[in-house]
């Protein structure tokens, strides 16, 4: 017989097999054992081995024993060069997996971001300097637009001014007609008294110079009665009456005529005070328009300022939350692809450790059938 003997192989995780073998055979040639097995493979038991009984004793043919051994060598000889393909296999995947790690590095370590800060606060800077001028920009506006409406609520209040004052002066104008319309007519009585007057006078001068004429004469009558009226007396009598009723009505025709300039006059100063007080209020509740105008424009202002800080801010957090958002994309996609690196390893690991088994069985069987 001859005998042969083989070292063993390390893989998957470093699993050592190792066995000798020296067996005499009837053909006086070497056997071993062996199986083939890979990614995805099992392994299959090749040749046959007939056993037979007879009273108890298990007995193997000699030509059955022969094609086993060749068998279970030609195995062990392809199990070997299986053995040295997958170590082969492994260091190239321990090879690739060193430079992802070199290339990608860990995924809890921070990325270095320091060689952007410059261009970053830069761009904020920018940013701050361009929303200032913004800011300041629609402050002008603000105030050019204060200034219009306040330049226009002016100009209506002088426009409403002058049109009350203009109503005034028409209301006046009327008034100072009636008042002329009053004074004509008083002046039309006075020019008809005085002609009434003057008739009156006129009359008498010249009954006056009839009973002259009358009494002048060179008839010389002397009539033995009673005394006539005294005819001069009368006339002087009615010459007074008449003017005392002239003066009379004169009098009361003034006093009617002031009495009536007085309560004119009363009339449009109080009209005049009444404008004016009404002129002051409504040019202090302007004011206080104009001020409540004003504070509504800058609460306005100050809420769209706020507003505008409100959206960038969310822009700038939108923005940060969506790089966030792609950071965690990759490292989740790199833990997708650790984790399937992690179930191949794992399932190799299996098919090994079932590969052991299987060899722990046929080196179980190559005892039996040495034995």
């Amino acid at each position: 017989g001859s005998g042969r003997g083989f070292s063993g192989r390390s893989y998957c995780g470093g699993v050592n097999y190792a066995g000798g073998l020296s067996v005499g055979s009837l053909a006086g040639g070497s056997y071993g054992g062996g199986n083939c097995y890979g990614n995805g493979l099992g392994f299959g038991l090749g040749g046959g081995v007939v056993v037979g009984g007879l009273g108890g004793d298990c007995l193997l043919s000699s030509c059955d024993e022969k094609v086993t051994m060749q068998n279970l060598n030609d195995r062990l000889a392809s199990y070997l060069d299986k053995v040295k393909c997958l170590e082969k296999e492994n260091a190239e995947l321990e090879c690739r997996i060193r430079e992802w790690y070199a290339t990608q590095g860990l995924s809890c370590e921070p990325r270095d971001y320091s060689c952007y800060y410059k261009e970053i606060e830069d761009l904020q800077n920018q940013i701050v300097c361009a929303t200032i001028d913004n800011n300041k920009i629609i402050l002008d506006i603000d105030n050019s637009r204060m200034a219009a409406d306040d330049f226009r609520v002016k100009y209506e209040t002088e426009l409403a001014l002058r049109q009350s004052v203009e109503a005034d002066i028409n209301g006046l104008r009327q008034v100072l007609d009636q008042l002329t319309l009053c004074r004509c007519d008083l002046e039309a009585q006075l020019e008809s008294l005085r002609e009434e007057l003057s008739c009156l006078k006129k009359n008498h001068e010249e009954e006056m110079n009839c009973l002259r004429k009358q009494s002048t004469g060179d008839v010389s009558v002397e009539v033995n009665a009673c005394p006539g009226p005294d005819l001069r007396q009368i006339l002087e009598d009615l010459r007074c009456q008449y003017e005392t009723l002239i003066a009379r009505n004169r009098k009361e025709v003034e006093d009617w005529y002031e009495c009536k300039i007085e309560e004119v006059n009363r009339e449009v100063i109080t009209s005049g005070q009444e404008v004016e007080t009404c002129n002051n209020q409504v040019t202090e509740l302007r004011r206080q328009l104009q001020a409540l105008e004003i504070d509504l424009q800058a609460q306005l202002s100050q809420r769209n300022n706020l507003e505008s800080s409100l959206a960038e801010t969310e822009c700038q957090y939108n923005t940060l939350l969506g790089e966030l958002q792609n950071q965690i994309t990759c490292v989740e996609q790199q833990l997708a692809e650790i984790r399937t690196e992690i179930e191949c390893q794992n399932q190799e690991y299996k098919t090994l450790l079932d590969v052991k088994c299987r060899l722990e069985q046929e080196i179980q069987t190559y005892r039996c059938l040495l034995e």
